[in-house]
C-alpha cells in the first residue's frame, strides 16, 4: 500500500525532471503541448496535481458544478461590462475618437515628466509635440518616456 510518504517522494522527483520531460507530461495530461513559454514551476504543478488526482481522486462533481456555475457567472458578467463599455464607447475596440470626451483639435494636453512639462497640442490629424506631428499620444508619451506607455493614460485622459 503507498503512503502520504510515497505521493510525496514522487512529487519531489517532478522537481528534478528536466524541462522537456516536464512538457511531455503536460501533454499526455492535456492531450495537447505546453504553451509556449510555461514557465517551470506551472509544469511542475500540474504534474503534482495529476499524480494527486490518480492518487487521491479528482473533485467531487458536486465541487465540479460549483465550479462551473461559479465560472458562467464570471464570463456573463465579464460580457456584460464588454457591453456596456463598448456602448458607452470605451470599449477595447471603439475609437479614441467616438469616447464622449473626444479632443478637439486646439486643445492642448499638458503632462510633468521627471521635473520637465511636456505640452502636446491636438490637431485634426493626430498630435503636436516638439514640432512634429505624430499620429498617437503613445507615441508621445514612448518619446518622452522611453517606454511603451498608453498616451491617453498617460496624459490623464
Amino acid at each position: 500500500m503507498r503512503t502520504d510518504a510515497d505521493i510525496e517522494q514522487e512529487i519531489a522527483i517532478l522537481r528534478d525532471l528536466p524541462y522537456p520531460e516536464l512538457c511531455e507530461l503536460w501533454a499526455k495530461q492535456y492531450g495537447t503541448p505546453a504553451p509556449k513559454g510555461t514557465r517551470r514551476l506551472l509544469l511542475e504543478r500540474s504534474a503534482s496535481y495529476w499524480l494527486q488526482v490518480k492518487r487521491f481522486g479528482g473533485l467531487r462533481a458536486s465541487a465540479r458544478r460549483a465550479l462551473k456555475s461559479a465560472t458562467m457567472e464570471v464570463e456573463a458578467t465579464s460580457r456584460a461590462k464588454a457591453r456596456r463599455l463598448q456602448v458607452e464607447g470605451q470599449g477595447r475596440n471603439a475609437s479614441f475618437k467616438s469616447s464622449p470626451a473626444a479632443l478637439r483639435p486646439g486643445t492642448r494636453l499638458l503632462r510633468q515628466w521627471n521635473g520637465k512639462q511636456h505640452l502636446v497640442e491636438v490637431l485634426e490629424d493626430g498630435f503636436a509635440f516638439e514640432d512634429q506631428v505624430y499620429r498617437s499620444l503613445s507615441a508621445i508619451a514612448r518619446k518622452i518616456t522611453g517606454a511603451h506607455w498608453s498616451g491617453p493614460r498617460f496624459f490623464g485622459l
